[in-house]
């Protein structure tokens, strides 16, 4: 599913314009994000918690050349589904 399709979508569930559906979602992944880049995690019930975690710096290869090339520490988003969710996609 594409964004444009989520969109359609939650306007005609929810019985609101395109537009509106589509600022809800924007405030929506903004949110998000202003809360992972802030350290703090952001919970659903059921259906899962977005986190951040540190990965360690490392050694990588070009694939093209074989050459090493280091790539640095980073704190990456993460996404844990919820109980309900893994249920639901298991039917």
């Amino acid at each position: 599913m594409t964004k444009d399709q989520l969109v359609t979508k939650m306007a005609k569930d929810a019985g609101i314009s395109k537009r509106a559906a589509g600022d809800a979602l924007k405030t929506f992944f903004g949110s998000v994000t202003t809360a992972l880049k802030k350290g703090q995690k952001v919970s659903f019930v059921g259906f899962g918690t977005f986190s951040t975690s540190k990965r360690k710096a490392r050694t990588g290869r070009n694939p093209q050349t074989g050459e090493a090339l280091k790539i640095p520490a980073a704190r990456v988003p993460k996404f844990k589904a919820g109980k309900s969710l893994r249920d639901a996609v298991k039917k």
